[in-house]
C-alpha cells in the first residue's frame, strides 16, 4: 500500500463541477493499493501517516504530525500508483489490487483515519476527479508498507 502524502494548506476533489472533498490546512493523502495489500497494512500505513511529522513547531522545525498541528486530511484514491514504470513508455498495472479489494482497503483506510479522530475528507473511489491543491513548502513524502 501506498501513500503520496502532500502538506497542504488546502486541498479540494471536484467531480463534474461539485466539490466533494475539501479541506483546510493538512495532509492530501494519494493511495494506491497494491496486490496482496491488507487490512493490517492499511491500518499500518494510516498510523504512519498520522503521526508522521512533517509540520513545523514553534522553531520552524519538522517536529509535528498532523493530529498535533490540528489539521485535517484528504484521501484520494489513486491506482497509478501501483504502476510498473521501469521500462517501456507505457505504464503496466498489474501490480494493483483488483478494484473490488482496492475500493474496500481504500474506505478501510479512510475508516481508519476517522476513527483516529482527525477531520477527514475523501473522493469518490473510480471517478474521475480534479484535485487541486496549495502544496505548503513544497513538502511532499512516498509512504509504503
Amino acid at each position: 500500500m501506498i501513500a503520496l502524502i502532500q502538506r497542504v494548506l488546502n486541498a479540494s476533489v471536484t467531480i463534474k463541477g461539485d466539490v466533494v472533498g475539501a479541506i483546510g490546512p493538512g495532509l492530501l493523502i494519494l493511495l494506491g493499493v497494491e496486490r496482496g495489500d491488507d487490512e493490517p497494512a492499511a491500518a499500518k500505513l494510516c498510523e504512519r501517516v498520522l503521526s508522521y511529522r512533517i509540520f513545523s513547531d514553534e522553531h520552524g522545525k519538522m517536529n509535528l504530525n498532523v493530529r498535533q498541528c490540528g489539521g485535517e486530511v484528504l484521501v484520494v484514491s489513486q491506482f497509478t500508483l501501483a504502476a510498473q514504470t521501469d521500462k517501456g513508455l507505457r505504464p503496466g498495472f498489474s501490480l494493483g489490487a483488483a478494484p473490488a479489494e482496492a475500493e474496500r482497503l481504500y474506505h478501510y483506510f479512510t475508516d481508519c483515519c476517522r476513527r483516529a479522530d482527525i477531520g477527514t475528507e475523501t473522493g469518490r473511489f473510480a471517478a474521475d476527479m480534479q484535485v487541486a491543491l496549495v502544496n505548503d513548502g513544497p513538502v511532499t513524502f512516498w509512504l509504503q508498507v
